[in-house]
């Protein structure tokens, strides 16, 4: 007992012999910092788990009245100091005296009640006296590295300290052991992730591959505000050994498009692939996988009532696209990097025997959403399949989208075709 009442006693104690300048830098930069510690903490206090005593169990909706029906349980007296250190904060209330004399109550039965711990971190942290509050989550991390709070105060103070290595080891003991907590997190360190200096060290975490590293990827490349910080983390996490999943190169892609990067999109899209020219169309047959496509891949266009979907198969694949009579619209189509020049487009396909003016037609237009390229399909069934067209590649449109454009038909059994090759290829 005079072990345990020893621990408390230095955990909880202020110290009396701080000099004057540390407790001058307890005004406004340590208040600032103080609050970002705690609006993260506290916010997530009330995670609590549960047993299936029946003090435990009622202190799940009501801690009040598990602490009444168990006030010898240390763990649920912990935990109700916690829930009102939570609160006071939230109400400005005067509730924390009583969380505070609660979590001393707590660990005097039991100086391992990590809830109780927390708590009177919170309250030195909310007192401005950050050197005690570093003590108590120091003690509650040696208890157990689970507890969320402690490791997002953790977080916090590494920040504070510009500790970046310290800041991301808390980041991944939180992710790894409350993984709830990626909503919380996620956002913070994707935009974190835009500092090389953060960076570099982040991306030998994601190499090791931790069970967050994957989705976090993901979260990066759909929410980036900066495409290319978004680029360069996956690139650089990618040449470190790190799987990067297809869908999160997807949306870099699209992403680096989207904001009209022309250079680090086609950089991008062409690493770790071979035999890519940006002067020509992808996958002229229709073979590639593209589960998981980006804008620079072929990528049927469904609309309502018209069906379009490429097959594949193990001599090549086929597009087919069937529509009603008065449907029309674009069918397919793949985002292109062209640079300035003359172009060839040539294909093979059937069942596009429409009369002049209702077949379909292959469009090419820059990313302002001006055509300056077209290519009637003929009568397929009077060439052999083979269709072909020249198109014009102007400067000033380094973005381009080509695609098939379906038109509305008379016949009344509508418009049912395949196209099993298509390739644009600068012109002889």
């Amino acid at each position: 007992m005079a072990t345990v009442a020893a621990t408390i006693s230095r955990l909880v104690r202020a110290p009396a012999d701080r000099p004057a300048r540390e407790r001058r830098a307890g005004g406004r930069t340590k208040r600032r910092l103080a609050r970002g510690a705690i609006a993260v903490a506290l916010a997530v206090t009330g995670w609590i788990g549960v047993s299936a005593s029946l003090g435990r169990a009622l202190s799940r909706g009501d801690l009040a009245t598990g602490h009444a029906l168990a006030p010898a349980n240390a763990q649920i007296t912990g935990r109700l100091a916690q829930s009102l250190i939570r609160e006071d904060s939230a109400r400005r209330g005067h509730d924390r005296e009583r969380g505070r004399a609660l979590a001393l109550e707590a660990l005097r039965r039991d100086a391992t009640v990590v809830p109780a711990v927390v708590t009177l971190g919170l309250d030195a942290e909310l007192a401005g006296d950050r050197t005690r509050a570093r003590r108590l989550f120091a003690y509650s991390e040696r208890l157990s590295r689970r507890d969320l709070t402690t490791q997002l105060w953790a977080l916090e103070d590494a920040v504070g300290r510009g500790d970046v290595g310290g800041a991301l080891r808390h980041y991944d003991i939180a992710l790894r052991t409350s993984p709830e907590s990626a909503d919380l997190l996620f956002p913070v360190l994707a935009a974190a992730s835009a500092n090389a200096t953060v960076r570099a060290p982040l991306v030998r975490l994601l190499a090791g591959a931790p069970p967050w590293a994957a989705p976090f990827v993901s979260y990066v490349a759909d929410h980036a505000d900066d495409p290319l910080a978004a680029a360069q983390l996956l690139r650089a996490a990618g040449d470190a050994g790190f799987v990067i999943p297809a869908s999160a190169r997807a949306a870099a892609v699209t992403a680096l498009a989207r904001a009209g990067y022309v250079e680090q999109t086609w950089n991008f899209y062409v690493a770790g692939r071979r035999g890519l020219d940006r002067r020509r169309s992808r996958d002229p047959r229709f073979t590639a996988d593209t589960s998981a496509a980006t804008p620079l891949d072929w990528t049927p266009v469904e609309s309502p009532g018209i069906s379009a979907s490429i097959q594949r198969g193990d001599g090549g694949g086929v597009f087919e696209v069937a529509a009603p009579a008065s449907a029309g619209g674009a069918v397919l189509r793949q985002l292109q990097l062209l640079p300035p020049g003359r172009y060839r487009l040539i294909g093979h396909g059937t069942g596009i025997s429409q009369p002049d003016g209702e077949r379909p037609y292959w469009s090419i237009t820059c990313h302002d959403g001006r055509e300056f390229g077209r290519v009637d399909l003929p009568d397929l069934s009077r060439t052999g399949g083979r269709f072909g067209g020249n198109i014009v590649i102007p400067s000033g449109c380094g973005i381009q989208m080509l695609q098939l454009i379906a038109r509305p038909v008379s016949a009344a059994s509508g418009l049912s075709a395949q196209i099993d090759r298509v390739e644009l290829e600068p012109a002889a």
